[in-house]
């Protein structure tokens, strides 16, 4: 776990320098997004929790918190933006900023903070979530400029897999029992995404394009590795966590084809969609979304995450398979962990 706790105790380092040494409510580390810098903030009270006991980690986490709760513009319903400068909602801001709430509240014992987690993501889905595109989000509203109304599909991956967070952080608190009616909506919101989604995979690639409801021949738009990866891992997680199966099959498909070996004689590589390096292809550039880009750290992380989902899933009896392809190794996913240097047993 070194490798984990060596990134809390660098960013609670470097905070005060970061934050050019305010004192008081804080985010992490300094940024143009509200949201973003709270998404270390698990790994922060995972650290405190566990007595890591080199920086004040209770202190960073309450600092945080407090930042977001009085320091960052709200909606006037109290949908907290995902930036500093103005109220702007964010798709990403589902992954980022709930899952520290309800986690920070299960482990302080404090309902009303779990329950402001549902509140953030129920709020949210009011604005983002487009009833004329089949229940797809939107990326980006409410901006006095920089908005995107189109149907990013990473964005989407964000917000499905942003409510499994939390509904596992439910499903797992001491408040379990009294949090059942926030349970079963956020699994069904999930459950939307997923029936929204995936009647838009390109059936040739078996792969999102960038703008789910585009499609790959549109201008700018293109087939991307990183979405599909981790909206894959967000129905193997549904169906773990909820007893929820219905689009394993569309999973199975995508992760097959993100594992598939390299056909192409002009290209070195072992698999199709990683270079000789390792690196996710094809990915939407992570500092420009409407980019393709060429190495995605978050790609990697969502191939991760996919593919922890299908081992624990496996794990569990597959159960819920029924039409999915049959979720067995091969020879590809077996390339895939030694392109990765890992073992999966260690994921």
């Amino acid at each position: 776990m070194d490798t984990f706790f060596q990134i809390p105790h660098d960013v609670v380092a470097n905070r005060s320098r970061s934050n050019e040494n305010i004192t008081g409510p804080q985010p992490l580390i300094k940024d143009g997004s509200a949201a973003d810098p709270a998404s270390i903030g698990f790994a922060v009270l995972i650290a405190n929790w566990t007595g890591q006991g080199d920086e004040d980690y209770a202190g960073a986490a309450k600092d945080q918190l407090d930042f977001l709760e009085s320091k960052v513009p709200r909606t006037s319903d109290g949908a907290i933006s995902h930036r500093v400068s103005q109220v702007q909602l964010w798709s990403d801001f589902v992954y980022m900023v709930p899952p520290f709430l309800a986690y920070y509240g299960m482990i302080t014992q404090n309902r009303t903070l779990l329950l402001e987690a549902y509140n953030q993501i129920s709020l949210y889905r009011s604005y983002l979530r487009d009833t004329s595109a089949n229940n797809l989000w939107k990326h980006v509203l409410l901006g006095m400029s920089g908005n995107d109304e189109g149907h990013w599909s990473t964005g989407n991956a964000w917000a499905a897999a942003g409510m499994l967070r939390v509904l596992g952080t439910y499903k797992n608190s001491q408040y379990s029992n009294t949090l059942k009616s926030q349970q079963k909506d956020l699994a069904a919101w999930v459950l939307e995404i997923h029936a929204a989604m995936y009647p838009h995979l390109d059936n040739s690639s078996n792969l999102f394009t960038n703008y789910a409801s585009q499609p790959v021949t549109a201008d700018g738009n293109f087939l991307d590795s990183s979405s599909t990866a981790l909206l894959a891992s967000t129905v193997y997680r549904l169906s773990l966590i909820w007893g929820t199966h219905t689009y394993l099959p569309f999973a199975e498909r995508t992760r097959k084809a993100l594992s598939a070996p390299n056909t192409n004689s002009s290209s070195n590589a072992t698999l199709e969609h990683f270079d000789l390096n390792g690196w996710l292809t094809p990915v939407v550039n992570p500092d420009s979304y409407g980019k393709q880009g060429s190495q995605s750290p978050e790609g990697q992380a969502f191939v991760v995450e996919m593919q922890s989902a299908w081992r624990d899933w496996v794990a569990d009896g597959s159960k819920g398979a029924n039409g999915a392809m049959c979720p067995t190794s091969d020879v590809g996913m077996l390339v895939w962990a030694l392109v990765f240097g890992v073992y999966w047993g260690l994921l």
